[in-house]
C-alpha cells in the first residue's frame, strides 16, 4: 500500500470497520461504537480509543526497547492487515461457559532507525481493546533471540479521570520478605496526579472513571514463562502510566527483571475494558479471547466446594482430628473436599495423610494440600518447602498424590513477577496436570488468562484477603470495602480465592472471643455469588452445623461454582455491588437443584441503607427468594437474616433494600 493512497476496508456483514491512510489508522468495533486510532507522530507511535465518540484515552505510546534495537522512537508505520473474525469457544472454569462474539484483529508494521521489523497485533471487540508486539528476526546479524528492556506501552487518560488502583510494593518486604504478593490495600476515587503508596506504581488491573463518561479497566493476559508479568507505572502528567517490568530485587534478586524471547517472539497482550456503564467491565472475557490452551487436561476437572480449618482455627488445626471434624463438615454439606493447610508434613505426617485421604474417600470427600514454592525466593518457613520448586521432588511428591487420591494442592508464598517466577508457576501447572491435580496459587501474581491457559489451573488468590479478616479487626471492618471492589477490578479479569464464605460471629474457635465478624450472614452468603471461582472456599466449622440457620446451611449446600453467564445489575466500586450468575449444567450433584437459574448476590459497604430498583429481567413477573437482612434494633451485635418472597414487576423491576455491612440472594 503506498503511503498516500487512502485505503477503506469495511466488513460487508458490518462486522467491523477499519479505515487507514498515510500515518493514521483507524480500527472500529463490530457495533461501530469503540474506534482504536493508531498514528505515527514524528517517528513515534500512539494510540487513543474512543467509545461512542468520546475519548476514553488520549494518544497513548506503543513500542517497546530491545538489546538490538529500539522500537520506542525514530518510527516508520507501514501497512495495516485487517481481518473479521468469529470468536467462539467453551469454558468451564470462568464467569461464562460459552463465549460468541464478533471481533475484528489488524497487524501495523513498523521499522526502526535501522530498518528492522515489529509487528503491532490489535484485536478490537465492542467493548475491549487487546495490542500485542511481535518481534522479527533482524537480516543483519540475524540473532535468535531477545532481551526487551522495556516497553513503553502507554495508558494517557483524560484529566477528569479518576482511579481505583491497587499499590505494587517493594521486593523483599513485609513478613518473611515475602512482598510483592499483590496484597496491598485500595485507593478509591483517587487523582491520577496522587503517587502510588510504595512509590512503585499499580498491580493490574488498574479501574479508571473517566469523568463522565464512562469506565476503562486496564491489565494484561497472556502471561507464561515466555515474558514477565508487569504492573503500571505511577502517573506521568506528559505520558500517562505506562506498562512497568519486575523490580529487580524480587525473587531474591535472582533472574532478570527483563523479557527474554526467541525470534520471531512475541509480548503478552495488553488489555483495555471500556464501558459507559460497569457491565462491560464485569461481564468481559477478554483475557480469555486472546489466548489459547497451552496443553490438554490429562482429566476433566470439575467445578467444587471446599472446608479449610486454617483461617478461623489456624495452625494449631493442623492435626489428624480436627481434619477428620473438617471431613465430617463437608460431608454433612455435600462438599467435594477440603484442603489441609501448612505443616501438615510435620504435624499430621505422610502415613496419616495416607490414612485421612481414605476416611475421606469413605465420606465422599477428597484432600487439596498446602504447599510452601521455595526455595529462596523469601524466607517463609512453613513447610512443606523445597519441593514445589525443584522438578525431581515436585514430580515425586505429585507421584505420591495422585497414589493415595489428593486432588488438587495450594501453593503459597511466591517470589514476585519476574519471567523466572513466571516460569515455575507454569512447571507447576503442567506437571500437575500430568497427574491429575488442580492447582490454587496463594502468596501470588494475579493470573493473566491461565484459566484457558493451563485446564488445570482454578483460581489465585492475589488480593488482601480473608486471613486478614482473622488477623485484625481493621480488616474485619474493611471486609465490605474489599468486597465491593473486587467484582470490578480483581474479579473481573481472572478467578479469585478470596478464601472462605465466613459463618463464624466472632473470629475464634470457640465463636465467642476476638474480634467480630462485621457483615452479615447474607452478606458471607451473597459474596459465593459476587466473587467467582470454580473451587469456592465455605469456612464451616462443626459447630455452624449447629449455630447457623438450617435454611442458610441448605442455601450453602447448593452453592454453584460453575456459570453459564453473568450480568452486572449495579454497583459502585467499594460502596455496593449487585451481580447476578446463571448456573450452569457443570456443576456437581450437591448444587443440581440450581443448575440452569439465576442467582442475584448484592453486597453494601455502605453506613446507611441502601433502597435501590434493580432491573432483573431474568424474573420479570416471577415471585422469587429473597434472602435479606432485618434492620438492627438498638443494641444488636448482627443482624438477623431472613427469608422471603419478592414480586418482581412484569417490567423486571424490583426494589429491594441492603442493610449496612448486609447482602440480599435472590433466586
Amino acid at each position: 500500500m503506498k503511503m498516500k493512497q487512502k485505503v477503506c476496508i469495511a466488513s460487508i456483514l458490518l462486522l467491523g470497520t477499519v479505515c487507514a491512510k498515510a500515518n493514521n489508522y483507524k480500527v472500529s468495533s463490530p457495533d461501530g461504537r469503540l474506534a482504536v486510532k493508531v498514528e505515527c507522530v514524528d517517528g513515534k507511535a500512539f494510540y487513543s480509543v474512543e467509545l461512542n465518540g468520546k475519548q476514553m484515552l488520549k494518544p497513548s505510546a506503543l513500542g517497546l526497547v530491545a538489546n538490538y534495537g529500539d522500537f520506542s522512537q525514530h518510527l516508520t508505520m507501514g501497512a495495516m492487515k485487517g481481518t473479521e473474525k468469529h470468536l467462539s469457544y467453551d469454558m468451564t472454569r470462568i464467569k461464562k461457559s460459552h463465549i460468541e462474539k464478533d471481533v475484528y484483529e489488524a497487524t501495523i508494521g513498523f521499522l526502526n532507525a535501522k530498518k528492522d521489523s515489529m509487528t503491532l497485533h490489535l484485536h478490537v471487540s465492542n467493548n475491549d481493546v487487546a495490542y500485542k508486539y511481535e518481534m522479527i528476526r533482524p537480516k543483519k546479524n540475524n540473532p535468535k533471540s531477545v532481551i526487551i528492556y522495556n516497553e513503553v506501552s502507554g495508558f494517557n487518560f483524560p484529566e477528569q479521570t479518576t482511579t481505583f488502583l491497587c499499590p505494587q510494593i517493594g521486593p523483599m518486604t513485609g513478613w518473611e520478605r515475602t512482598k510483592p504478593s499483590y496484597e496491598e490495600e485500595y485507593t478509591p476515587n483517587a487523582p491520577m496526579t496522587k503517587k502510588s503508596q510504595f512509590g512503585v506504581g499499580y498491580t493490574f488491573p488498574c479501574l479508571f472513571k473517566v469523568g463522565n463518561d464512562g469506565w476503562a479497566l486496564v491489565s494484561e493476559t497472556g502471561v507464561s514463562s515466555a515474558y514477565p508479568a508487569s504492573r503500571l507505572s505511577d502517573y506521568d502528567a506528559a505520558k500517562g502510566y505506562t506498562v512497568a517490568f519486575p523490580q529487580k530485587g524480587e525473587n531474591n534478586g535472582i533472574g532478570s527483571e527483563y523479557a527474554g524471547i526467541p525470534l520471531p517472539g512475541e509480548t503478552p497482550w495488553r488489555t483495555i475494558t471500556v464501558g459507559t456503564t460497569l457491565a462491560p467491565i464485569v461481564e468481559t472475557t477478554i483475557p480469555y479471547d486472546v489466548v489459547e490452551p497451552l496443553y490438554e487436561p490429562t482429566q476433566q476437572y470439575k467445578p467444587s466446594r471446599y472446608t479449610w480449618s486454617w483461617l478461623i482455627w489456624q495452625d494449631e488445626s493442623i492435626n489428624y482430628d480436627d481434619q477428620v471434624k473438617m471431613i465430617d463438615v463437608a460431608a454433612a454439606q455435600g462438599y467435594e473436599a477440603i484442603l489441609v493447610d501448612n505443616w501438615w508434613d510435620q504435624r499430621i505426617g505422610r502415613d496419616k495423610i495416607e490414612k485421612l485421604a481414605q476416611y475421606a474417600k469413605s465420606k465422599q470427600v477428597s484432600l487439596m494440600l498446602w504447599y510452601n514454592s521455595n526455595g529462596f525466593e523469601n524466607d517463609a518457613p512453613q513447610t512443606p518447602r523445597q519441593i514445589m520448586n525443584n522438578s525431581i521432588a515436585r514430580k515425586k511428591e505429585m507421584a505420591w498424590m495422585k497414589k493415595i487420591g489428593i486432588v488438587g494442592i495450594k501453593v503459597d508464598f511466591f517470589g514476585g513477577d519476574k519471567q523466572e517466577t513466571m516460569k515455575l508457576y507454569e512447571d507447576i501447572l503442567s506437571d500437575a496436570n500430568d497427574y491429575g491435580l488442580e492447582v490454587i496459587f496463594h502468596g501470588c501474581t494475579m493470573p493473566r488468562g491461565w484459566e484457558r491457559m493451563y485446564p488445570n489451573y482454578v483460581s489465585s488468590e492475589a488480593a488482601l484477603a480473608s486471613e486478614n479478616v482473622y488477623f485484625t479487626d481493621y480488616h474485619a471492618k474493611k471486609e465490605a470495602f474489599e468486597m465491593t471492589m473486587h467484582p470490578f477490578s480483581r474479579n473481573a479479569v481472572a478467578s479469585f480465592d478470596w478464601g472462605g464464605v465466613m459463618m463464624n460471629k466472632y473470629l475464634s474457635r470457640d465463636n465467642k472471643s476476638r474480634h467480630q465478624r462485621y457483615t452479615s450472614d447474607v452478606f458471607e452468603m451473597a459474596t459465593a455469588i459476587t466473587n467467582q471461582s470454580s473451587v469456592n472456599c465455605v469456612c464451616l466449622y462443626p459447630n455452624n452445623l449447629q449455630d447457623v440457620p438450617q435454611w442458610e446451611l441448605d442455601w450453602l449446600k447448593g452453592l454453584p461454582t460453575a456459570w453459564d453467564d453473568v450480568k452486572f445489575i449495579a454497583g459502585y466500586p467499594t460502596k455496593y455491588a449487585v451481580v447476578a450468575r446463571k448456573a450452569s449444567q457443570e456443576n456437581g450433584s450437591g448444587a443440581a437443584i440450581n443448575n440452569g437459574k439465576w442467582i442475584v448476590g448484592g453486597l453494601n459497604a455502605t453506613d446507611k441503607p441502601l433502597t435501590l430498583t434493580l432491573n432483573l429481567p431474568m424474573f420479570a413477573g416471577k415471585t422469587v427468594e429473597y434472602l435479606t437482612d432485618q434492620p438492627k434494633k438498638q443494641g444488636e451485635k448482627f443482624y438477623t437474616s431472613v427469608k422471603k418472597t419478592l414480586k418482581v414487576g412484569k417490567n423486571g423491576k424490583a426494589k429491594v433494600v441492603i442493610q449496612p455491612n448486609g447482602g440480599i440472594i435472590i433466586n
